[in-house]
């Protein structure tokens, strides 16, 4: 765990040469009325915002921590204007005291070894919280920096020196409860025996053979589940992963496009939360040798409703399950909110307003394609108009979408699909991807048909998804006769915005020869620093990267029965597209992110 400070820090400055010495605080807990007159001390707040403060709070009667009670005030920062908030007042006390400041990050926790250097009694009656344990100290956060009565006996009781840090005393209440709340569910989940509070993963799967109902509900992994959901909408994260390991299970979170290791447990604590998830999923609980897909509804802390996509596989040490998360907040979204320039904004709205033809996304999985069309088609679903779709799965329920789900053992697949839609007289149709030659030309026949079709194909860039229908065997007239467009797209991270800093030793003539033979000008480069809010990674969030190809009679006459993918590149350049490498410098060189970032998500251009 790192302990930094966070940015826009909050220092106190030493006194002037010559100043008499500032006097030490008083040992002991925390006043409101001692912190404020240390800001105005310092020159933090002026004097008129320190009388305001003491006239709001001095006849005000509160149990809250004397930093929640100043919090709420909103004190108006003297040089800034800015508004002193929990976490600065707690910055500034950690300086004022001499001791770091850290905010807790629950994903750097081991909450196991944390939970065992003191009782959750002893925690909450000092309120301090353990956040870090090594075999040579325990790091413990408190709120109360004055007050140190408690540290000779956690050194005795857990045999390390003890490392105080300051944290937001919101905090240490909150991760007090859940720290100890999941600790008390896994070691009861943990336990066989001793009735259904007790009973393994494979008890249950034994009693389900035995045609007994299955008791997935143990107290403690039904805590353990929740907790984790709550915990993963809390963190942003996109996918959870259960995943078993020999020794130990692993729970880890995708987060901005990268894993995390959040949580290890005991298999038997992994083994029954997985049957838990699959219970609530309507998934078969017995059955761990194939694959299996499920979803489920759920709320976030906001009570907003979440839908989950489960995938379960089978691996050397158990099934491993995905849980994908479909956050409505984040699933449909403005042009503007995917990163959408202006000039392929411009463009795509044109293109999706086109009565018939076929517009195809192309992209790697995890792309973003499914965000991009889900917004699209949110968009042009009126009540005038028919929306339906074959999707394999279903990623996200939309009510004003028409949506169907394949099914290969039925032998319905996205040519059936399709072939029952073009009876249900549809206006737009999206075809969840094109697989085959069957697929492409029921596709191809939907969009002479006079209708608008959209799907996705997995191809490097927009132009190389022309040759790819071609070697799917369609005919260049056909492609020429119903394609509209292709939109190639990537994800790349974005800079977190509190942190940011110019990068000074950026070279422009690397992004030059990055982007030759394409120009551009005002570059202005920043590099990821890292800060609380983004865990020390210095990216927060995602964008999307587009290149836009749009089929004019010139480019037809580059799709013939030979092409040559550098002709349509060149064309598709000349009638307005923007290659993927470009569309990603012009993002760096406005500073929301960095060439390493575009180098390992865009082809090259060639």
């Amino acid at each position: 765990m790192t302990i930094a400070p966070a940015p826009d820090s909050l220092t106190t400055a030493p006194p002037a040469p010559g100043a008499p010495p500032r006097p030490l605080p008083a040992i002991g807990p925390l006043h409101w009325r001692q912190v404020v007159d240390w800001l105005r001390e310092d020159g933090v707040i002026t004097a008129e915002e320190a009388q305001r403060t003491i006239a709001r709070c001095q006849h005000a009667e509160s149990r809250q921590h004397p930093l929640v009670r100043l919090g709420a005030v909103a004190m108006q920062r003297a040089a800034d204007g800015k508004p002193l908030d929990v976490e600065l007042l707690t910055e500034y006390v950690a300086g004022r005291a001499g001791l770091p400041y850290l905010r807790i990050d629950p994903l750097k926790v081991d909450v196991g070894r944390v939970a065992d250097a003191m009782s959750a009694g002893y925690a909450e009656r000092h309120k301090v919280l353990p956040v870090q344990v090594t075999p040579q100290e325990v790091v413990v956060a408190t709120a109360e920096p004055f007050i140190d009565d408690w540290v000779g006996e956690v050194e005795r009781q857990v045999r390390r020196s003890v490392r105080r840090v300051v944290a937001n005393p919101q905090d240490i209440t909150r991760y007090t409860a859940e720290f100890y709340a999941l600790a008390r569910s896994v070691r009861a989940a943990s336990k066989t025996g001793g009735g259904a509070a007790g009973s393994s993963f494979e008890q249950l799967v034994e009693l389900g053979r035995a045609g007994k109902q299955l008791d997935a509900n143990d107290q403690g992994v039904i805590r353990v589940v929740d907790w984790l959901w709550q915990y993963a909408f809390d963190q942003r994260a996109s996918d959870i992963h259960l995943e078993p390991r020999r020794e130990q299970g692993v729970i880890r979170f995708r987060i901005d496009g990268v894993l995390h290791p959040v949580y290890q447990m005991p298999m038997g604590v992994l083994n029954a939360m997985v049957a838990r998830v699959k219970l609530l999923g309507r998934m078969d609980v017995v059955e761990r040798r194939r694959p299996q897909d499920g979803r489920i509804k759920t709320r976030n802390p906001r009570g907003d409703e979440v839908e989950m996509r489960l995938s379960t596989l089978p691996t050397a040490f158990g099934e491993k399950m995905v849980m994908r998360i479909f956050d409505p907040d984040n699933a449909v979204k403005d042009l503007d909110a995917l990163g959408f320039t202006p000039h392929d904004a411009a463009r795509w709205e044109q293109l999706v307003k086109r009565p018939h033809g076929i517009i195809l996304v192309t992209g790697p999985t995890g792309s973003g394609k499914t965000t991009t069309l889900y917004s699209t088609l949110k968009r042009v679903a009126t009540e005038e108009v028919n929306v339906s779709t074959v999707e394999d799965p279903i990623e996200m329920i939309e009510p004003a979408f028409n949506q169907t789900q394949v099914q290969p053992q039925l032998d319905f697949d996205f040519t059936e699909g399709l072939r029952a839609l073009m009876r249900q007289d549809p206006d737009i149709i999206m075809v969840g991807e094109i697989r085959d030659l069957r697929t492409a030309d029921m596709a191809v026949q939907a969009a002479l048909t006079g209708h608008l079709v959209f799907s996705t194909l997995h191809t490097n860039d927009a132009p190389s998804a022309v040759t790819r229908l071609m070697e799917l065997g369609v005919p260049p007239y056909l492609i020429n006769a119903t394609l509209l467009g292709v939109l190639a797209q990537r994800l790349v991270r974005t800079l977190c915005r509190q942190c940011r800093a110019r990068d000074e030793q950026a070279d422009p003539q690397a992004l030059a020869e990055l982007i030759r033979p394409w120009k551009v000008s005002g570059y202005r480069a920043y590099k990821p620093v890292g800060c609380v809010d983004c865990r020390m990674t210095g990216f927060r969030g995602r964008m999307g990267l587009y290149e836009l190809l749009t089929v004019t009679e010139a480019l037809k006459g580059e799709i013939h029965a030979s092409p040559s993918l550098d002709a349509l590149r060149r064309q598709a350049a000349r009638d307005g597209m923007r290659p993927l490498r470009l569309a990603g410098a012009l993002r760096a060189a406005e500073g929301l992110t960095t060439l390493d970032e575009i180098v390992a998500a865009t082809p090259p251009l060639e």
